[in-house]
């Protein structure tokens, strides 16, 4: 990671979970990382830490909406501004409703494309962009995908999610074919967790909390900070090696037993 040290790393969706234990992260490494979200607070209090801990790089909160195109390209231009452009872009920034196909709602299956499919490829293109201009040649664009993104899970919940998640996965790899016709050296990569101990679960499904509770019992799950170190292990890669997908899945005890309700426990972020 020396060579990403006082280089600028945008994360999105940096105020919890894995966001925010990428963001920190690479701070640790000495990465200057402009952390974006909705609710900034928590980037101002992990930033706070970050100085306290005494980390080598520095973290900027910075309030964002990643459903309004205007806010993303206002992000770009101050990050232009303040700190040259951006050398890393982690699109980490996802969600899910309970909506199924047969009765969801329109309006919360347009939220998910806009924050899962939308902001992702406006993302991807200012940094590119960015790269570009300032002739980066060595920059890298991470999305956070999951393993819904390459198997379709029998819960419903998450249906319409899924088919947001395979978009990502195409979009990774349309990014790496465009980029090689470009003849550039920045790569492309896509991370696909299984379960990942965060708040996903409670905020995707219409389990109540103790179902959410057996699934985690269940299933063993990953942490925000295995995420965190596959985001470092696909950084610290040789120039010339291209990872193109990384699937990371918690290793299930001997006796594991899947609960009632399926499928939850393969979904991450």
């Amino acid at each position: 990671m020396d060579r990403w040290r006082g280089r600028v790393a945008l994360v999105t969706g940096a105020s919890v979970g894995i966001g925010a234990a990428v963001a920190v992260e690479l701070v640790r490494h000495g990465m200057k990382v402009v952390g974006c979200a909705r609710d900034v607070a928590k980037i101002q209090k992990l930033a706070a830490e970050c100085q306290s801990a005494g980390h080598p790089g520095v973290l900027v909160p910075f309030k964002c909406d990643l459903t309004k195109e205007e806010e993303i390209l206002s992000m770009f231009a101050a990050i232009k501004e303040q700190q040259k452009g951006v050398d890393v872009c982690i699109n980490n920034a996802g969600l899910g409703h309970p909506e199924r196909l047969l009765n969801g709602k329109t309006g919360s299956w347009k939220n998910i494309i806009d924050v899962n499919v939308l902001a992702l490829s406006i993302c991807t293109r200012e940094a590119y962009q960015s790269m570009k201009e300032r002739n980066v040649d060595d920059g890298h664009i991470i999305n956070i995908n999951s393993i819904c993104g390459h198997q379709v899970i029998p819960f419903a919940d998450l249906h319409f999610y899924t088919a947001t998640k395979y978009a990502v996965t195409a979009l990774t790899e349309g990014l790496r074919q465009e980029l090689r016709a470009e003849n550039t050296h920045i790569r492309a990569t896509s991370i696909s967790p299984g379960l990942v101990a965060t708040e996903f679960i409670s905020r995707a499904s219409s389990n109540n909390p103790d179902q959410v509770a057996g699934i985690y019992a269940a299933y063993k799950s990953l942490q925000a900070k295995d995420l965190a170190s596959a985001v470092t292990y696909v950084l610290s890669a040789p120039p010339h090696v291209q990872i193109g997908e990384l699937l990371l899945e918690a290793i299930q005890e001997a006796a594991f037993v899947a609960p009632a309700t399926p499928g939850p426990g393969l979904s991450s972020h």
